[in-house]
Order: C-alpha cells, then structure tokens, then sequence
C-alpha cells in the first residue's frame, strides 16, 4: 500500500511540459527538433526528460546515438499512451472554453468528406447562414479515419461521420444511405432492372475504394466473399466515369452517385447495410450555441432529404 502511495505520489510531479517534451522527441526522432518544435533549447528539453525518467525511476527513451533517431522505450511507449489521453482532455477542455467565451460570433470548425459535400452541405450551409450570419464556419473535408481523431484533440467542433464511431464521440443520426449497384448503363444486368444479393455482386469485376475495408467490399469480405477488384479510387467522379465506359461495376452509397449521368444506371442490392451517416461532436464537451443552432440545422435539412428521396433513417 505504502509503495503505491508513493508511486502515485511521484507521478504527481509530472507536468504536461514533461509529456509535452516526450511526445516532441518520439514523433521527431531527435531532442533538438523537438526543441525547435516547442521553443525551447535544446538543454531545456533535456532537463525535463531527466525530470521524467527521475520520477519514473524507468528509462523513457532509447539514445542510439549518432543520425540514428531517439525511439521511446516500452516505458516511454505506455507512458505516451496515458499522456495523449490526458492531452486530449485538456484540449477539449480548452475548446470548451474558447467556445463558451465565444458565445454567439466566433469560429466553428466542421469537418466533412465527398458526398456529404455534395448532396447535404450546400442546403445545410444556405439555412445556417441565413440564421447566424456572424459565424465564421470552416469547413474541412477530411478523411472518415482522422475525423474522430480530430474531435477528441479538440481540432473541430463538430464533423459527418459514417457508422458507429468510438465511445468518447457523440453523434445525432443523419441518413440512413443506402449502397447501389452502378452499372453500364447499356449493359445486360442494367437492363434487367433487377436487385443483387452480395453474392452475385461479388462475381462482377469492380471499380472499389482504396482501402479494402471501407465501404461496401468490407461488407462483402465480411460475408466470405473475394471480389474481383479491377481499379480503386475513393473519387466518386472517377469511380462513376469509369463505370460508365464499361471498366466494371461498382458497389457504393446512393449519396455518391449523381443521377444526372446518363452513362450508368443504378441497381438496387439486397444483403448489403446501409451506411449510416451522423454528425458527431466529443462526448464530454458542451456545444456552443453556434453549434447547437448547426445541429438543429442539420437535422432540419435531412428530414427534408428524407422526406424528398427514400434515403430512410435508423
């Protein structure tokens, strides 16, 4: 009882500047980049990882020496782990208190990614500046991986995920976005009109995103199926021209898809879920009125989409 008292006790000590340093020098490889980085000297780096190895009583770091980069030990690696929890609470925290100063003006920061960009965002955009013309909204389209990432450091607001996202997050359903079959718009099976069960859409040769577990391949992988993937882009345009010229067949969000190509045609599927669409904010944050007023928004413009298109909702 007595040595985890004093383990606690020593842990204390540690200051975020000490984190700080550490996470500095592993994700730089060197002390003096990681000086540069924060703006202190290089001596100054130094002394606080002496003040964590010390409280620690472990080495944190491996100094080969030479060009060879400076690599965190097990040590260093558990303790950065803790240390990037800890940092992105204190982020949010201050995030949290910008926004609350800011009150109704200010900056809101939104990430998004392609077809949210194109078929929801100007609606949402047009409502939201009409009612709060004093808001600064930054839109960023990012990539669906970092997104969360980004909400838990405190870097956005708010951001459009797609399928269930991590504990820390909050989100409201969107839409529900069905997956469609793109085909040649003067091909046999565009003719026939009929619906797919994944099995046979796993026979075709398709047009896929880069990453074999995003969208409907890691549903069909799921199932035991191996499709046969003739081109990946996460380009819906490209994805969609190559479809239409005849290159393969291409399982994707209905979002995605502009109905004015009359290149290809659209299939229904069966057997395949739904990308569930939400917009997410950090768990332990209190939204600004800007953001609440953006929320409201959003909801309002994807009853409307409901209401137009059998997108559906959960």
């Amino acid at each position: 009882m007595n040595v985890a008292r004093s383990v606690a006790d020593r842990l204390l000590g540690i200051e975020f500047r000490h984190l700080a340093a550490l996470e500095a020098i592993v994700e730089t490889g060197s002390f003096a980049a990681a000086a540069r980085r924060l703006g202190y000297t290089q001596s100054a780096i130094s002394q606080q990882i002496a003040v964590l190895e010390r409280v620690t009583e472990v080495q944190l770091l491996e100094r080969p020496g030479g060009r060879r980069p400076v690599t965190a030990t097990e040590a260093g690696a558990r303790l950065l782990r803790h240390a990037a929890r800890a940092t992105a609470a204190l982020r949010a925290a201050e995030a949290d208190l910008h926004a609350l100063a800011e009150g109704e003006a200010g900056t809101l920061r939104i990430a998004t990614f392609q077809s949210i960009g194109v078929r929801v965002i100007p609606p949402v955009m047009r409502l939201y500046v009409a009612r709060r013309p004093a808001i600064d909204v930054k839109l960023i389209e990012a990539d669906l991986g970092v997104m969360t990432e980004k909400l838990v450091r405190g870097e956005l607001d708010l951001a459009f995920v797609a399928d269930p996202v991590e504990t820390a997050i909050e989100q409201i359903e969107v839409l529900s976005d069905p997956y469609v079959l793109l085909a040649p718009a003067g091909s046999e099976l565009a003719q026939s009109e009929k619906t797919l069960t994944a099995r046979e859409i796993a026979r075709l040769p398709l047009i896929a995103y880069r990453v074999p577990t995003h969208g409907g391949e890691a549903h069909l992988r799921s199932k035991g199926l191996e499709p046969t993937i003739v081109f990946r882009s996460d380009d819906s345009g490209i994805v969609q021209g190559l479809v239409g010229a005849g290159v393969g067949y291409a399982l994707v969000p209905r979002l995605t898809v502009d109905r004015s190509d009359a290149a290809v045609a659209m299939l229904d599927v069966r057997g395949i879920p739904p990308r569930e669409i939400g917009l997410a904010w950090h768990a332990v944050r209190r939204l600004s009125p800007a953001a609440k007023a953006f929320v409201e928004v959003v909801e309002e413009v994807a009853a409307d989409l409901r209401a137009r298109e059998p997108l559906g909702s959960r």
